[in-house]
């Protein structure tokens, strides 16, 4: 409308996409998905990208685009009839992505719990999805949080994918620009199927979504909708989540570490030295069976986190802090780097039946213990390959291409609960 009444030099307006929604005042509003729509001019003729200033950082990550940010209608004007009078908006990556890696918290300030944080350890080196299983106040969501600080750290590939998914749900700060940590989401257990998964009639992504290349910790496991449950089998599975309408399919990126915690029972006190359950069995029973099989077989270690002891909250000595076991995770996530390079997958979790053979050989001592806990424990044939999977990580962990009888036998711990909780 302005270029057609004289208002501005329609002369070179081609050269330019034009973002932002504009007020009835005359400022300009931030729009959501800015770095998607860079990508995709960067893909273009089209270099030069005007935009509102709450989304110049975002849009300014691809190099390829010059970015003009404009606070007001007046300054589009001001800018469209001069434009050699200003200058693109400049982002230097490197720096934004160093600068917004620091997380908020770390595992020292974890007092206690060594068991959980041993367990954490593993899942996150092996890429495992785990399951803490204790009583209200242990610890269980203070552990979860922490996650992400010992991940590997994330790289630029995946911090674009990760902001793009943000910056399309509109739910990208400003001064962030890029994402440059692993997502923790947590969402609560009264949330939808649409919300978890995404859609709607413009599509956005869900909770699984925003979890890509990070964490996604469902607290009070079984408090949450049976479809909402059923509905992670195929993101765990694929990778990816698929979306139907009546019209449409959409497909989202959902790659993430499933984190999950419940009580023991619905009081939360079943075996608790402390307290009394106050729990009959057919209660027990129905709230544990609220888990199906199917999503519990993807689910490679469950632990139990029992409550801090007093001498542990108040001990003075310091705990063990979240880079001293990010250093260990990067040396057992760098032996299956190599180890996969030939094989199309990255982690210990990913290993299909037939590279769970070739790649965790026992020797006749191992064999003997694995047969006689599927034995004496009950264990189903599914957790047979993840006895195994985890004590790949294990022996990573370690240090040692061999799985010996230590870490068999570690790793048999962590599937103790499929008897005398699920079964």
């Amino acid at each position: 409308m302005l270029s057609a009444t004289g208002q501005i030099n329609s002369q070179g307006l081609e050269q330019y996409y034009i973002l932002g929604e504009l007020s009835l005042k005359g400022s300009l509003r931030p729009i959501r998905g800015a770095l998607p729509i860079s990508i995709a001019a960067a893909r273009s003729n089209i270099k030069n990208l005007i935009c509102p200033v709450e989304n110049a950082r975002e849009a300014a990550i691809i190099p390829e685009i010059s970015v003009w940010s404009v606070k007001t209608l007046r300054e589009s004007v001001e800018f469209l009839n001069t434009p050699d009078a200003y200058r693109p908006f400049k982002l230097n990556t490197q720096e934004l992505f160093k600068d917004n890696r620091r997380y908020p918290m770390d595992f020292s300030e974890v007092k206690g719990q060594y068991h959980a944080k041993r367990a954490l350890e593993i899942a996150v080196s092996g890429n495992h999805n785990i399951l803490m299983i204790g009583p209200p106040g242990s610890g269980k969501t203070m552990l979860a949080k922490r996650i992400p600080t010992i991940m590997p750290d994330i790289n630029l590939r995946e911090a674009l994918e990760i902001t793009r998914i943000h910056s399309a749900a509109g739910i990208l700060l400003p001064k962030e620009g890029i994402m440059a940590k692993r997502p923790f989401r947590a969402p609560h257990h009264n949330t939808s199927e649409a919300a978890l998964t995404g859609g709607g009639s413009t599509p956005q992504p869900g909770e699984i979504s925003l979890a890509h290349y990070g964490v996604l910790f469902l607290d009070e496991l079984p408090e949450f909708r049976r479809d909402c449950l059923e509905s992670l089998r195929q993101p765990l599975e694929e990778g990816n989540i698929r979306v139907s309408r009546v019209d449409k399919s959409f497909t989202f990126p959902a790659s993430f570490m499933l984190v999950c915690a419940m009580n023991p029972c619905p009081c939360g006190h079943y075996n608790d030295p402390r307290s009394t359950c106050r729990c009959t069995p057919n209660k027990v029973y129905s709230y544990r069976s609220k888990i199906s099989g199917p999503l519990l077989d993807r689910i490679d270690i469950h632990i139990e986190v029992p409550a801090a002891r007093y001498q542990e909250l108040s001990s003075s000595l310091p705990a063990e802090n979240s880079a001293e076991i990010k250093e260990r995770v990067d040396k057992a996530r760098l032996i299956q780097t190599q180890r996969f390079k030939y094989e199309g997958i990255f982690h210990n979790a990913q290993m299909s039946h037939r590279q769970v053979r070739k790649f965790c050989v026992l020797g006749s001592e191992e064999n003997e213990l694995l047969k006689k806990a599927m034995a004496e424990m009950n264990f189903s044939a599914r957790a047979y390959d993840k006895i195994l999977k985890v004590s790949r990580t294990i022996a990573d962990l370690a240090g040692t291409e061999q799985i010996k009888t230590e870490h068999l036998s570690e790793a048999i711990q962590y599937r103790g609960l499929d008897r005398s909780l699920f079964i």
